[in-house]
């Protein structure tokens, strides 16, 4: 996963807001010094690339599902996509100003969510007497310590707590997909587990 390379939101939509003011005002003059001039149309392009180049940016921050993510178990693999959308819900929270309020539903809501997800994975695991039960339950305990951690965090530095929050959730639920979920699911399907 990428790093957000631009933690403090304001900053970045100055710097972004600047850089596209300094060339409108660069294409401006070049056109009127002569529109035939081939560093007005560099600007020119430049400029229009501006906002696809940040689209493209901004869009590495998010997580799409993809089938090798998949455990082999339908209900889980619905709920390990839920999760990834409240990840991304969040990520939005973080790349833009919506304010404290959103930014705490989207995180109580992803924190909701997470608990259900467990409390399923973790009944199936134990209705079908999957060896390793414990230590699975375990990397979800230290996962909700974490989370704690960033709540408390939280209320010392919003942006940054929120932006570690994303990133640490989007990281960990992936590889917690690809690691210990692909484990017990080959075992669960061998239980008719479906």
């Amino acid at each position: 996963m990428k790093k957000n390379i631009c933690r403090n939101k304001r900053m970045c939509m100055f710097g972004l807001s600047l850089l596209i003011l300094t060339l409108i005002v660069a294409v401006i003059l070049g056109l009127l010094a002569g529109p035939s001039s081939p560093i007005t149309w560099s600007l020119i392009a430049l400029l229009v690339a501006v906002p696809f180049v940040h689209k493209k940016m901004a869009s590495q921050q998010f997580v799409e599902w993809k089938d090798s993510y998949s455990v082999g178990i339908d209900s889980i693999d619905q709920q390990h996509k839920r999760l990834l959308n409240l990840i991304n819900q969040l990520q939005t929270a973080v790349d833009y100003s919506t304010g404290e309020q959103f930014e705490r539903e989207a995180l109580d809501e992803l924190v909701d969510y997470t608990k259900t997800h467990f409390t399923y994975e973790e009944g199936l695991m134990r209705d079908n007497d999957y060896p390793d039960f414990e230590s699975h339950k375990e990397q979800h305990e230290k996962m909700f310590d974490k989370v704690r951690e960033v709540l408390a965090e939280y209320e010392k530095d919003h942006d940054t707590a929120m932006s570690n929050a994303a990133e640490y959730l989007r990281s960990w639920l992936i590889n917690h997909i690809n690691g210990t979920d692909k484990e017990y699911s080959s075992y669960l399907i061998g239980k008719g587990v479906k």
